[in-house]
This record gives structure tokens, sequence and C-alpha cells, in this order.
């Protein structure tokens, strides 16, 4: 943590498991098609990454929890900074936690979110991925996350459905994103 930059930005973490994502929905917001760097190999963001945008706000690329192809040491030790980083850095505004649309919740996620509820830090969910389902498929499962969201004091009651590969959703999520900026907007 001692190593991490320091700034006054408001900062908005992106977690979620290993291959959910994370990065490619990066590059969606930001309109820049390898800012951060994406792969097919889970784990392979391995450290925290920060994006400053415009001086208004940082964007942080935690690495993914869950599978990755790492030795189990090195995982550990990233998973650890990056839970570190969520429940101690003083200007977090939010957490984004992207959930692959087509899993739903899993047992690590709800780990997460009961961590992020006694931390006291807010996040918004993000469903990933929406282009591989159906609309019936995808409407169950925002129905599913909805109500599950219920039991969890931190989330912040709005879950955006995203897609990095045909954009859509992501209009959506740079505003809600603009509005926690440091002057309410991003470009």
């Amino acid at each position: 943590m001692a190593g991490l930059p320091v700034t006054a930005l408001p900062e908005i973490a992106f977690a979620g498991r290993s291959n959910v994502g994370k990065s490619s929905v990066i590059n969606a917001l930001t309109g820049h098609s390898a800012l951060a760097r994406t792969s097919n190999t889970p784990g392979r963001t391995q450290q925290i990454n920060f994006f400053e945008l415009e001086q208004r706000l940082m964007l942080v690329d935690l690495p993914g929890y869950g599978y990755a192809k790492a030795p189990k040491g090195v995982v550990k030790a990233w998973s650890g900074l990056a839970e570190d980083y969520l429940k101690g850095r003083p200007g977090l505004r939010r957490a984004a936690l992207l959930i692959d649309a087509r899993r739903g919740f899993m047992a690590s996620d709800l780990a997460v979110m009961r961590a992020l509820d006694v931390a006291a830090v807010s996040y918004l969910v993000i469903l990933t991925k929406i282009d591989k389902l159906k609309p019936a498929p995808l409407a169950r499962r925002l129905s599913e996350c909805e109500s599950a969201l219920k039991a969890h004091i931190a989330a912040y009651p709005l879950i955006l459905a995203t897609s990095a590969r045909s954009g859509q959703g992501i209009a959506e999520l740079r505003a809600h994103l603009g509005a926690l900026a440091s002057d309410g907007a991003i470009h």
C-alpha cells in the first residue's frame, strides 16, 4: 500500500473475478482499446493499475480474484493488496464490482460484497458481457442480482448491464462515474 501513488482525485476501483472484463470495461469507458492490458488468460492483471482521466477522476484496475494462471503465492499476494486497497484507500469514492452476466454472483463475489459491506465501501454492481446472453436470460439475471443486492447495505441500488465489445451500457456507466468526478464530468 505504501508504494501506491498519492492523489487527491476521487478513485473508482474496478474489482471482480479474474477474466470478468475489468480492463475491457476501462478501455471501453475511455475510448482507448489498449489503455488497460487485456487477455483471455485469467490473472493477467497482477498489480493495481491507475488511469487518470483529465485530472478529474482516477480509474483503478485491480487484480482479479478467483482462478488465475499464476502461482498460488503470487495470486495470494496480489489478492491481499487489492483487499487492503478496497478497505483502506482514503480517496476511494466507489468500487465497481464487475460480474459476468452469464454466471451471476458466485461465492467469491458474495464474499467480496460482504467485506465491502463491513468496510462501508459503496459499490456499484456492473454486469459484463451482456452481449453473450439473449434478452430473456439477461432479464432473469438482472432480477436475480437486484434481489440479492437488497441484503447488502453498501451496494449502490442500481445495476448497470454492459458489454465492452458492443458498447451497450457504457454511456450509462460513464455518466454514473462522471457524477463522482471532481468537477462532475468526465469526457
